[in-house]
């Protein structure tokens, strides 16, 4: 793959920024529906493609990343309660396009990512964040390296690690388990297609969901191939087909059981189109269109019931341009309605719910602010949702 591709397929995506507002709702403007952003405290570190984890004690863990020029080893707490992030423990390894999961114990396994600002370093290391002690110590390694993977957590406590690209040329069909109590990883059953920048959503039935995804070196391919992960088994079996090629979608589980399949790229440009997957019979069917073209974005299923999507970037060959609106999908009237816009032009690649209903996004990449082909800059700022 050339630099150029390199840097191009690398390219991701922008968030938030300003101030908090004590006793104020700060709206920014445009969008037709009542929700609105609110500036918080920004991140002590400009960053994207990092992790965010809610942990049990309400606060949240953003760890690594890159700023633009350098990949990161640096961590940090955001307290919703004070609306301020503070340093703690950082990585064992500087990593971004890893993964971050919540554990039973409470502690928070980082897998996989790369270490190189171009993505040619790929890490099979791993490492456990601490909450009470507020430090990193490494765990087991990974069976394959292995960036732009997903992690979810089993039912029996283990962490499904599936897919991702090596860097060079090769995506993976290859997954894994960490067992916690071992502290290592191992091979299981092969995904019936290579896939990377997919999903993977556990199901109320236990199985985990697989879904789009790219499996080449040309960023306009995807697949709209999907599968099931079936723990007892320990196979992938595929199931119902997408109706749209994607990746870099979101996949929402919804309180009615169904998964919200929304956006993502694919062919020439990002996509509108959302779909909904049926467990029940193992099919996908087109739902409402949402009000604006986006990929690299973020979903979050709120207390309503609903689903918020928020920025994204529209991805096109060796460019793009920033989305800062944010849309509602209703899964009742299987309709999205926009909402406030984000409080700066970007795109919200990680967005994570709190306990108090609000939805924080912080950090991310101005992809306005890059040459054609290049990394942006990576910014500090967040802000908060509020339906």
């Amino acid at each position: 793959m050339s630099n150029r591709v390199r840097s191009a397929f690398l390219k991701l995506t922008v968030v938030s920024m300003l101030f908090v507002t004590v006793g104020a709702a700060v709206c920014s403007g445009g969008g037709s529906g009542t929700g609105v952003f609110v500036p918080t405290g920004n991140m002590t570190v400009a960053r994207y493609r990092q992790t965010a984890t809610l942990l049990p004690t309400g606060k949240v863990l953003i760890a690594g990343g890159c700023d633009g020029t350098n990949v990161l080893a640096s961590a940090e707490l955001y307290d919703p309660v004070a609306g301020t992030f503070t340093l703690t423990g950082s990585m064992v390894a500087a990593r971004w396009t890893h993964t971050a999961t919540l554990l039973p114990n409470g502690t928070v396994l980082i897998a996989g990512g790369d270490d190189s600002i171009d993505g040619t370093n790929v890490l099979a290391s791993a490492e456990l964040y601490d909450p009470v002690a507020g430090t990193f110590t490494p765990t087991g390694t990974l069976a394959v390296a292995r960036y732009f993977h997903t992690a979810v957590l089993l039912g029996n406590g283990d962490v499904l690690i599936t897919g991702g690209y090596d860097g060079i040329e090769n995506w993976f069909a290859s997954a894994e388990l960490y067992n916690l109590v071992a502290g290592k990883f191992t091979l299981t059953g092969t995904m019936t297609t290579p896939r990377g920048r997919h999903t993977a959503t556990s199901l109320p039935s236990g199985k985990v969901l697989i879904a789009g995804g790219g499996n080449s070196t040309v960023l306009a391919d995807g697949t709209a191939s999907a599968e099931l992960y079936d723990l007892d088994a320990g196979t992938f079996a595929s199931t119902g087909t997408m109706t749209v090629a994607r990746w870099d979608h979101t996949a929402t589980s919804l309180s009615n059981g169904k998964v919200l399949i929304a956006g993502g790229e694919g062919g020439a440009n990002a996509s509108t189109s959302a779909e909904l997957y049926d467990p029940s019979v193992g099919t996908f069917a087109v739902t409402g269109t949402m009000t604006a073209s986006r990929g690299d974005h973020s979903a979050t299923l709120l207390p309503s019931g609903k689903v918020l999507i928020a920025g994204g970037v529209v991805f096109m060959g060796v460019s793009g341009y920033d989305v800062d609106t944010a849309e509602l999908y209703d899964p009742v009237a299987g309709t999205f309605t926009a909402t406030g816009n984000m409080t700066v032009v970007g795109a919200a690649d990680n967005a994570t719910l709190l306990p108090n209903g609000k939805v924080l996004i912080a950090g991310g990449e101005d992809v306005n602010a890059s040459d054609s082909g290049a990394l942006g800059a990576g910014l500090a700022s967040a802000e908060l949702y509020e339906e």
